[in-house]
């Protein structure tokens, strides 16, 4: 009988000590107080500013949501195969337990050896009965646990669906106030025919991002306005490749490749003149934007942007959007495909430059391997 309870308290372990369950309910958090910001937005004096961190709140509340709930389903998951697998050992320990409470107290105090035996049998007791009672709360919190996890998921769908709502929501009226907004400096007008020009005689970037640099434009940015090694990537997500690192087919890039969710707002690290927008060679929608004289920060990859060349930007101003789509709801939160890696689907090429030509863009920017807000 007792070595059944022993086996029992050997085999079964603590519960975990992170708890999955809260993080979703904080990320669901996270998106209500979004939803607050986007109703807030619309009545705010710099509209541009307001919508930026609200589309921002919404992305960190959905990644935060998706992270939680895998976890929440793998750790159920988990939970109910541990107890599966000690369905033997808590049958037995029911089997303990319903004897005790069956046998009469004066003959669960005797032993046949005497006294001595008595005592330690009692003693024996204590200590099993102590450890049983530990075990059996473990237990109910596991089960408490999985309840949550299972009531959590169950509503993940349509959380999911709100805050996706939100977001796009966030995002089409964001693009609306950039193309509403007259209050950005200027520090030139494009002219479309020069850079026409410029883009049909020259066949690489670096070509294109050396004739601009050959024709500056004076003081952009106070230079001691720059925590040079410190600013913020201009996209949260994942660093596929860092400046000089050869990808599968052997190129390598003077720049950084950052992978990011579908439809990732991305904004200027610094305040900064910008000098391209739109198309460029094979490259897609390329921001180039001049921080500082004599450099250069290039953006390549994106879907969407905003800005119109020639304008002084503000630090955290947004410039555009990634691709792909983010409006599809999957609940199976224990497939691989959401995982971090493989649901930032989409690229972002950093590249910075100075007279010389490319510098490495960690000189600038915080890019660990997983960047966030």
């Amino acid at each position: 009988m007792w070595r059944a309870a022993i086996i029992w308290l050997a085999l079964t372990g603590a519960v975990q000590a992170q708890n999955p369950a809260a993080a979703a309910m904080d990320a669901v958090e996270q998106l209500n107080a979004a939803g607050f910001l986007l109703a807030d937005a619309k009545d705010a004096q710099d509209r541009v500013a307001a919508l930026t961190k609200t589309v921002h709140a919404y992305e960190d509340g959905l990644a935060a949501l998706r992270t939680g709930m895998r976890q929440a389903a793998i750790q159920e998951q988990a939970i109910s195969a541990d107890l599966e697998t000690r369905r033997e050992d808590v049958a037995q320990l029911l089997g303990v337990l319903s004897t005790l409470s069956r046998a009469p107290t004066p003959l669960l105090l005797l032993h046949p050896t005497g006294p001595t035996g008595t005592a330690r049998s009692g003693m024996m007791l204590s200590e099993v009965t102590q450890g049983l009672q530990a075990r059996a709360e473990a237990l109910r919190l596991e089960l408490e646990e999985v309840m949550i996890l299972r009531d959590i998921q169950a509503n993940a769908a349509a959380t999911l669906v709100d805050g996706l709502t939100g977001a796009q929501q966030a995002r089409v009226t964001l693009r609306t106030a950039m193309s509403d907004r007259t209050d950005l400096p200027r520090k030139f007008i494009e002219d479309s025919e020069q850079t026409a020009l410029l883009i049909a005689s020259s066949e690489t970037l670096d070509a294109f991002a050396s004739a601009l640099v050959a024709q500056p434009l004076g003081d952009t940015a106070p230079t001691d306005s720059l925590a040079f090694g410190q600013l913020p990537s201009p996209v949260a997500g994942l660093v596929l490749r860092y400046a000089g690192e050869a990808d599968a087919a052997g190129i390598i890039r003077p720049g950084t490749i950052m992978a990011t969710r579908p439809r990732a707002l991305v904004t200027s690290p610094m305040a900064a003149t910008v000098r391209h927008v739109g198309p460029l060679l094979d490259l897609g929608n390329v921001v180039i934007l001049e921080p500082l004289p004599d450099h250069l920060l290039i953006l390549s990859g994106l879907a969407e942007v905003y800005p119109d060349i020639g304008e002084v930007l503000p630090a955290g101003a947004p410039v555009g959007l990634m691709g792909g789509e983010d409006g599809q709801v999957d609940t199976n939160f224990t497939n691989p495909a959401h995982g971090a890696g493989t649901s930032a689907s989409e690229t972002l090429y950093i590249e910075l430059r100075n007279g010389q030509g490319p510098i490495d863009p960690a000189a600038w920017f915080a890019l660990d391997e997983e960047v966030q807000r």
